[in-house]
């Protein structure tokens, strides 16, 4: 624990202006970041008596070594700083919301040339436009289908696409009226990027101008006693309307407006958006955070904004924003929207009407969201800390293992040879701390076998050596001391810097005693190793002849077994990809300067590799693009190779020709 004293900035040195400041820990990693109107006052609340200090920052100041700012010439420019930092650091004290679950959206990729309406989950791309999120996928296709009566957009992927394009004829969609069938030229490009925008233009609330269009032109067509046009208008009308019906109107004013609501605790937080466009709820989502550091309810606010708006624009950031509590800094997140936007926005507190009734609701779900999730969460912490416990008595450690790391070896028979580590922490995967490993038969400049054939126990004492010596490297580099000469660090999570209390190896005790030989050999006694062997679900330790054996329904064996699993997992998908990639090699691949663009235009040229093989340099300086001294190098390189082996039809015998 450090003494804030000793890293307080001398009097003076703070300045009095508008800026962004970062506390790191004893290793440079960024701790928080905060950011303030005056960085003199702020930065001087954290250096009071700690007995006055609110526990949260009190911990954070003691966990913290240093401290360094960023001067800024305004407010809003600190705003985005400060998103910006804690984006880039992940600070662990800042407050990040997470989301509850995965929300799909119904998105339309207008930045291909035929713009496909398709379900999406995961980050935004750019040239997609988002309507959502929904609750569930099948809402969205619910309402697509309805909608390709009237705006027969593409939904097919590119692979049913472009094989339809190569038949010549539409899909099942194509013939039925659903699709305007751009795939066969029916429409082009122009006609069916307007029907996408058309789609668009519906979803984001503006319905009456195409339902009253389409009443026009259904009594236009009965006038003129063309009644089956009439009829499919009719049907069209209707289709639009069911669509609309599964999205109640809740502010009859046809406004655009998010509602933020809050439930929160003493330690957790939770939030809930509601989107409304063109009156209507188009979607809804929930985060929930850990109040790690001290924040009030108009903090939380603020740090919703950012999480929702930080990487958006234009029209994705309504007009109007409702939230429960106005942020400290109305004027400068209010700038920060209106930048965002590319026009004004409203952000403000709803006082009466249906506003006001709606955001109830949202506060509703916000507090049944909190209540879920805490009840989810305490049976979850409870379990966790109990597999710990277990654990750390089995194994006879001095406290529970917070950090678990694992190890497994992948071959197929002796080839590809590649090793995995995964990383629990507190009970929970940290997918960001995996790693993967080739198999190379030295740890550093010395050699120690050739890395080939199965020989798991060399592996493992392998990968467990490379994986600690950069450990020692790390800590040399960064972790010893903070001052004047400390070296430069930019704050990000280091990828072996932090040392587990457990390293979990699948196998038994040959693959155990491998993994405890490289420690020693490095000088490292503060780590536990252990082995869980797949036959019997066995604990070995270093040194002992006998096996712990932890109770089938022990909750510690089953923490070990879905660690050790992952591993495994982790450890053949990347074997499977080393394998797959070897078999698709190519000759050509051998041809310095030949890219890949100029690999299939040779291959589309002569068929098959067979057939570039008995090509003549002329020849070859035929295709597009190929030059003599190519040509020449193709031709080389095909002649070291050898060539494949025939393929042969199983069912005859036969041999089949490239």
């Amino acid at each position: 624990m450090a003494d804030p004293s000793s890293y307080r900035p001398k009097p003076g040195q703070i300045p009095d202006s508008p800026g962004v400041y970062k506390f790191r820990d004893e290793h440079r990693r960024v701790i928080y970041v905060g950011k303030a109107k005056s960085l003199r006052q702020r930065l001087a609340n954290y250096f009071q008596d700690l007995a006055s200090l609110h526990p949260r920052t009190r911990t954070m100041v003691t966990t913290a070594a240093s401290v360094e700012w960023t001067v800024v010439s305004t407010e809003v420019e600190a705003l985005q700083l400060e998103y910006s930092w804690i984006k880039e650091f992940d600070p662990r004290f800042n407050v990040k919301y997470r989301d509850d679950k995965s929300y799909p959206y119904l998105a339309v990729t207008l930045n291909e040339d035929f713009p496909r309406v398709q379900v999406m989950r995961g980050a935004k791309r750019k040239g997609v436009r988002y309507f959502g999120p929904y609750g569930h996928a099948w809402a969205i296709r619910e309402t697509v289908d309805l909608m390709l009566r009237v705006f027969p957009v593409r939904t097919c992927s590119a692979g049913v696409f472009k094989n339809h394009q190569h038949k010549g004829r539409p899909c099942l969609l194509g013939y039925i009226g659903k699709c305007s069938a751009p795939c066969v030229g029916r429409v082009d490009p122009e006609e069916h990027r307007e029907l996408a925008e058309e789609f668009c233009d519906f979803m984001a609330g503006r319905t009456g101008t195409y339902i009253r269009r389409l009443e026009k032109q259904m009594t236009a067509a009965a006038e003129e006693l063309e009644y089956e046009r009439a009829a499919r208008l009719r049907d069209d009308i209707e289709a639009l309307k069911r669509a609309l019906e599964k999205n109640a109107v809740v502010l009859a004013d046809a406004t655009d407006a998010d509602l933020i609501a809050l439930a929160e605790d003493e330690l957790e937080a939770a939030v809930q958006i509601f989107h409304v466009r063109g009156g209507r709820v188009r979607g809804q989502r929930g985060w929930v955070t850990d109040k790690v550091e001290n924040v009030d309810t108009a903090g939380l606010v603020e740090h919703a904004l950012q999480q929702l708006y930080g990487e958006e624009s234009g029209d994705a950031v309504p007009k109007e924003v409702l939230v429960p509590a106005l942020p400290e800094d109305l004027d400068a997140v209010g700038q920060w929207l209106s930048g965002r936007r590319g026009s004004n926005v409203s952000l403000r507190i709803p006082q009466r009407g249906d506003k006001k009734d709606l955001m109830e609701t949202v506060q509703r779900n916000a507090v049944q969201a909190l209540g879920l999730h805490k009840t989810k969460r305490a049976s979850d912490l409870t379990t966790r800390s109990r597999a710990l416990e277990e654990i750390a008595e089995a194994l006879g450690l001095d406290s529970a293992p917070l950090r678990i790391e694992c190890f497994d070896i992948s071959h197929l028979q002796g080839e590809d040879v590649v090793a995995s580590m995964v990383v629990f922490e507190d009970g929970l995967a940290r997918k960001s701390e995996y790693r993967r490993f080739q198999i190379k038969g030295r740890v550093g400049d010395t050699q120690i076998w050739h890395g080939e054939g199965q020989d798991d126990v060399r592996s493992m004492h392998e990968v467990v050596a490379r994986r600690f010596k950069r450990y020692l490297a790390e800590k040399d580099k960064t972790g010893e001391w903070i001052g004047e000469d400390a070296p430069e660090d930019d704050g990000r999570p280091k990828r072996f810097a932090y040392p587990p209390q457990l390293v979990v190896v699948d196998g038994g005790q040959p693959q155990v005693a491998a993994a405890q030989r490289a420690l020693d050999e490095l000088g490292i006694d503060d780590v536990a190793v252990c082995g869980l062997a797949k036959r019997l679900e066995e604990v070995w330790l270093p040194h002992d002849d006998d096996p712990v054996v932890l109770p089938r329904s022990s909750e510690g064996l089953y923490l070990l077994q879905r660690v050790r699993d992952t591993a495994h997992d982790f450890a053949i998908r990347y074997q499977r990809s080393k394998r797959t990639k070897r078999i698709r090699t190519s000759p050509l691949d051998a041809v310095p300067g030949l890219g890949e663009t100029r690999k299939q235009a040779l291959i589309k040229h002569f068929g098959s590799v067979k057939r570039l093989r008995q090509a003549t340099i002329d020849q070859i300086c035929e295709v597009p693009g190929m030059g003599r001294k190519t040509a020449e190098s193709v031709v080389a390189a095909l002649a070291q190779a050898a060539p494949a082996a025939p393929a042969v039809n199983t069912a005859t015998g036969e041999i089949i020709e490239e």
